[in-house]
């Protein structure tokens, strides 16, 4: 009977059996395939290192003066309130007593550096612009003197501090070394062509004064600090994301700065020749500086109706502005042109790339929704990558610098494949260097069922989805930015394994793709990564390969499945209790299975 004790009991003891059996088969299977293949390793984990013990910690140092910590002076805690929460945080003036300037300071990457010669180029701006004014127009007047001054010496501090604390630190090769000692630092300056016109622009001609007046003149030798301006620009451009936006400006400021300067000579050969006393000087109403550099840009520019020349220093002089002018005016119209090329020649590569390809597209007579396709294509990649392929960029990078920016931008990604985790560090670095960044369109496919797969993906950017059902439509799953998918056919033995679904774009995703090929050359370098990569695959290959077994209801008494073969080592059991007679356990449980056939039957 099927509800007795006896039937219980028995289903217990086939359900124990069932499990001894399937250990043994499990355990032979892998025996089996350790023969087999050689590289595969155990499955057993390496035991964890212990946590290694800390060191006794040391007794604490009593204070010098013996007395306890209780008795120190507590600090005071300064608050700073925002919105509506309240944070710690010290004074500015603690800020300022503890900081320490740098014994050496790197010019190409230093900040503070570039935002010192900002200041200096200000002081360098003041003296360019202003000296000119101050020596032709009527601006600098005895009332007004010590404002003047204060300016001029405000800027010589400046010029003299550049020149002690900042030029003197300035770190510099030598041999493939960077030169970081103080004592060199300051020989290598002092050698140098920069050292001889920062001394020469602070020559103390003001000495001067006391004989000849205050002359803006004598201030002239402080223009000659141009070299700090063009360090600037260097700097500047460097750091910044636009830099043709600052070349525009430098280059109308050009422009700006001639005019200034003609405007002042205008003024002083007005003076020269009298004011107001022919029709072609400066007549001395309104805004002097307005209505001088009002006939400069009318010069410079060649626009025309100026009243005509008087006298022989007026034709000379109108005639010097002309041939400057139109010399002047050539030169800052071919650099605007110049910067506004450079800033748009990717632009103007897309263009032309753009161009040739439906050019090509139309002699072929290609279809205008493959056209129109293409036309997307460029159009979102230009969008998104700002460039139509990555990789020429890199090339003219060494190695090193490119595996950096490979790192940067593609190892989070590439680290979370579970394919690659526990490899080599290395071998994966050696891989991101051969990742292709790829677009796809909306419903474009990826993969398709049936295809050998020879390629890896990553999702960068955009979603995929997976396609399956009877019709082949059915969404199976959608998968996001930073998941994989095609792992398993870059280490699939025979050519590679076939796609077993269709993987589609869902709007528009941008992919990297690794190649089976790049693959492989690169695990010829490291065979233990190599290994682990091979057992990995073979495991998953396994698992999706692996059909899901049946399980019977709950209310099935028989256990042990009739597909499987009694095991030798259990029939060898059986047979042995025909020899027992009859007597133990073995006995009774043959007894028992005889008894559960006969019911079955």
């Amino acid at each position: 009977r099927i509800g007795s004790a006896t039937s219980l009991s028995s289903n217990i003891v086939n359900t124990r059996l069932q499990e001894l059996v399937k250990l043994f088969r499990e355990r032979t299977e892998k025996v089996k395939e350790k023969l087999t293949d050689p590289d595969i390793s155990s499955d057993d984990e390496s035991p964890t290192a212990s946590p290694a013990k800390p060191p006794p910690t040391a007794p604490p140092v009593p204070p010098p003066g013996g007395g306890p910590e209780g008795d120190k002076p507590a600090e005071e805690d300064h608050y700073c309130e925002m919105l509506c929460c309240k944070f710690k945080c010290r004074p500015w003036l603690y800020h300022l007593k503890n900081y320490q300037f740098p014994s050496s300071i790197d010019p190409l990457t230093n900040v503070m550096y570039v935002l010192w010669l900002f200041f200096v180029v200000m002081a360098w701006n003041w003296n360019c612009w202003l000296i000119p004014v101050r020596c032709t127009f009527p601006y600098q007047t005895p009332t007004n003197i010590h404002f003047w001054l204060l300016m001029d010496y405000l800027c010589d501090l400046i010029y003299l501090l550049d020149i002690l604390i900042f030029q003197m630190r300035l770190q510099f090769v030598r041999g493939g070394d960077i030169i970081t000692d103080k004592k060199a630092m300051k020989e290598h300056y002092m050698k140098t062509e920069r050292f001889k016109m920062d001394v020469l622009c602070l020559l103390p001609l003001d000495f001067l004064y006391f004989k000849v007046g205050v002359n803006p003149l004598l201030r002239f030798p402080r223009c000659l600090k141009y070299m700090a301006f063009f360090e600037f620009n260097s700097r500047l451009e460097s750091i910044l994301s636009k830099a043709y936006i600052y070349r525009v400006i430098r280059t109308t400021a050009y422009l700006l700065y001639s005019l200034h300067v003609n405007s002042c000579l205008y003024y002083w050969a007005s003076d020269f020749e009298g004011l107001g006393s022919t029709s072609w000087v400066y007549d001395g109403e309104g805004n002097s500086y307005i209505r001088c550099y009002y006939w400069a840009v009318k010069t410079l520019i060649t626009i025309g109706g100026l009243p005509d020349p008087k006298t022989l220093f007026e034709i000379m002089f109108q005639l010097l502005n002309y041939f400057m002018g139109v010399f002047a005016f050539s030169v800052m119209i071919g650099q605007m042109r110049d910067v506004v090329g450079a800033a748009t020649a990717g632009e103007t590569y897309y263009r032309s790339c753009m161009d040739s390809t439906i050019k090509y597209m139309n002699s072929y007579r290609i279809p205008k929704t493959v056209q129109n396709r293409v036309k997307t294509w460029y159009e979102y990649t230009w969008q998104s990558q700002g460039m139509l392929d990555e990789s020429e960029l890199l090339v003219q990078l060494p190695d090193k610098m490119r595996l950096d920016i490979a790192i940067e931008v593609n190892y989070n990604i590439v680290s979370k494949v579970a394919l690659f985790q526990g490899c080599d560090r290395q071998m994966i670095f050696d891989m991101l260097k051969r990742l292709r960044s790829v677009v796809y369109l909306p419903n474009d496919y990826v993969c398709k069922k049936g295809e050998i797969g020879r390629e890896m993906y990553i999702i960068q950017a955009g979603q995929v989805q997976v396609l399956g059902g009877p019709d082949g439509k059915t969404v199976l799953v959608t998968l996001k930015p930073g998941s994989v998918f095609g792992e398993i056919s870059l280490l699939a033995a025979g050519g590679g394994n076939r796609r077993t679904a269709n993987v589609i774009a869902h709007g528009f995703a941008n992919l990297f793709i690794l190649d089976k090929k790049d693959l492989n050359e690169i695990l010829v370098h490291y065979p233990e990564s190599q290994k682990i990569l091979r057992k990995k695959a073979r495991k998953m290959l396994k698992n999706s390969n692996k059909p899901k077994d049946d399980k019977g209801g709950p209310g099935d008494p028989i256990i042990i499945r009739p597909k499987h073969d009694t095991p030798k080592l259990f029939q060898a059991a059986l047979a042995a209790t025909g020899r027992m007679r009859g007597k133990g356990p073995l006995a009774q449980l043959r007894w028992r299975l005889k008894e559960l056939k006969a019911m079955q039957d």
